[in-house]
């Protein structure tokens, strides 16, 4: 299941992604756009800095703004950054995998086999989805922030 960090983490860059390219937002911007708690949204965004989805910019005119193309940023690589593995059971993960310790035969785990098609039907999903695609289908529900014109 998609956690409420993940939700929010998709509305801030889709909002981003509304933006003309390089034109930051501020947190407390997004943060008030979106209805969103400023200091959860604070760490979020720190994160995907960390993982080279945004980059932020000091001063008068700084912010947030996206560090790659929105169709570069697939669904799939920000759940992984937020929420972990897309595959329910670690035994069907390909990012995570670690055995199930009551495990006696994982080649024949007819529960792995079954959650391991999930994990490749969502991967699926995910990965072929970007951040551009959503934007393009219109992004409902997006409140927009108005222009910082100096």
């Amino acid at each position: 299941m998609l956690s409420q960090k993940a939700k929010y983490a998709f509305r801030a860059l889709l909002m981003l992604g509304e933006q003309p390219p390089g034109e930051p937002l501020l947190i407390a911007e997004i943060a008030a756009a979106q209805d969103l708690p400023k200091k959860f949204l604070e760490l979020i965004l720190l994160e995907l800095k960390h993982h080279g989805i945004l980059h932020s910019k000091r001063g008068k005119h700084g912010g947030y703004v996206l560090a790659r193309d929105p169709s570069d940023i697939t669904f799939g690589e920000v759940v992984r950054i937020i929420d972990g593995p897309i595959a329910s059971v670690l035994c069907a993960s390909q990012s995570a995998y670690r055995r199930c310790a009551d495990c006696r035969d994982e080649a024949g785990c007819a529960i792995r086999k079954v959650f391991r098609r999930v994990r490749d039907a969502a991967s699926a999903i995910l990965d072929n989805h970007t951040l551009a695609d959503a934007l393009r289908r219109g992004s409902r529900g997006q409140r927009r922030v108005p222009s910082r014109a100096a």
